[in-house]
């Protein structure tokens, strides 16, 4: 579910940290292991559907051609994946389907200059843009990097194959926490990248009296009137909208999107930009007094711009998990495990963790993240703060038709 535009954080620090990040957010991430695979589809997206990725991120390494296994032998549900161990130097392509500056560059080409696996990068916006993006024929990703809630969807269409993450060598790494998520048990599909939580970043400057909850964000506080960033996110929207008016998230209540659609009409005046890409910028610059933002990315943000707080909602917000996963009919099926399994390094995650400021669920990865960031209330919560978030279902059919209405009159 993440990052939006900005550059990199701060380099790699190998010390031991005091303070861990998925430690301290242990408790509240067991729950991603016990949570009941809820059934249902998700939105349709008004996003157009990008083409195969063709910009190469990196380009050290090897130019020749891949491997192709044949999708009877390595895609079939029930078959076992391919086995991951390869030479250093394997060689060839890895066309890699990410949310907008959610790895870096220099993680990127290491990998390359390891592997000989030259990284071909395109973005998307939203898990569902992804989704539509596979579900319309898109072709030619390796490795995609959908959020929780979304991995049902991707598994119940035949979108995505099976890679036995278990199987891999840096499988070993994983937090136990993080081993049978509702989402994937058994981790047969996915394998963990980066979680997070989904908030609000507030610029002090502007707003003095940050708000509490979602009611009060929506309520449009004194210094925010027209200046109020949102993401461009069906899910995360309506979630907090219906928190606002006291409903729970995927509720099927009609009555609770009427109360949400009258908010929603009352606060569109306040809003300023409707984007989920570049909110790193707009906030370090002070562009938007408010925005709902991942608190990575309010992080980042705070480091150009002082005066910014993440706020934690009392009245509930996100708890995300991202994953890597491979497209059915990937053509680099052999890299994508390689880049798969090494980024279960701790040292490589702990790069990626340390440049999103987002935790991972990789053991041994704290040795090498920034003492500074894992030190941030704004990546590391409070326990009353932590106590807020909830990991994510995907909710219902019938929720979901709700949710298209009203997120395409808060388009409107």
């Amino acid at each position: 579910m993440k990052p939006t535009n900005g550059g990199p954080m701060h380099a790699t620090t190998a010390r031991t940290t005091k303070r861990s990040i998925s430690r301290l957010l242990l408790p509240v991430l067991l729950a991603l292991t016990l949570l009941a695979a809820a059934c249902g589809s998700d939105d349709d997206t008004d996003t157009a559907a990008p083409e195969p990725p063709a910009t190469t991120a990196s380009e050290a390494g090897d130019e020749g051609a891949s491997a192709e296994p044949d999708a009877d032998e390595t895609t079939s549900s029930g078959e076992d994946a391919q086995s991951a161990e390869a030479p250093d130097q394997i060689g060839g392509e890895l066309n890699l389907y990410n949310w907008t500056d959610y790895i870096s560059e220099d993680l990127l080409s290491r990998f390359t200059d390891e592997t000989g696996i030259a990284v071909n990068l395109s973005n998307y916006d939203s898990n569902e843009t992804m989704l539509a993006t596979l579900a319309a024929g898109g072709t030619g990703y390796d490795v995609i990097v959908p959020s929780d809630y979304i991995i049902p969807q991707l598994i119940e269409q035949d979108l995505i194959q099976r890679i036995d993450a278990f199987a891999l060598e840096n499988a070993s790494n994983i937090d136990p926490a993080f081993l049978n998520p509702y989402f994937d048990d058994g981790r047969v599909y996915t394998a963990p990248y980066l979680y997070g939580t989904t908030g609000l970043a507030v610029d002090t400057s502007q707003v003095p009296d940050p708000p509490d909850t979602w009611a009060e964000f929506f309520a449009v506080p004194e210094g925010s009137d027209g200046s109020i960033g949102m993401m461009n996110d069906q899910i995360e929207v309506i979630h907090a909208v219906l928190r606002a008016v006291g409903a729970e998230p995927c509720s099927t209540n009609p009555a609770d999107y009427a109360l949400a659609d009258e908010l929603l009409e009352e606060f569109k005046p306040a809003v300023s930009v409707i984007n989920s890409d570049g909110i790193i910028e707009r906030m370090a610059a002070g562009e938007n007094s408010m925005h709902m933002e991942w608190n990575g990315a309010a992080y980042r943000s705070s480091l150009e711009n002082p005066d910014l707080v993440y706020v934690y909602l009392s009245d509930g917000l996100t708890l995300w998990q991202d994953n890597f996963a491979v497209p059915r009919g990937a053509p680099n099926f052999e890299q994508a495990l390689v880049f798969i399994n090494w980024m279960m390094d701790p040292r490589n995650i702990a790069e990626a963790t340390n440049w999103n400021a987002y935790g991972n669920a990789i053991t041994g990865s704290d040795a090498y993240v920034d003492p500074e960031l894992a030190s941030s209330p704004m990546v590391v919560p409070a326990t009353e703060q932590l106590a807020h978030a909830a990991p994510v279902e995907s909710c219902s059919v019938e929720a979901i038709d709700l949710y298209d209405r009203l997120w395409t009159s808060f388009r409107s």
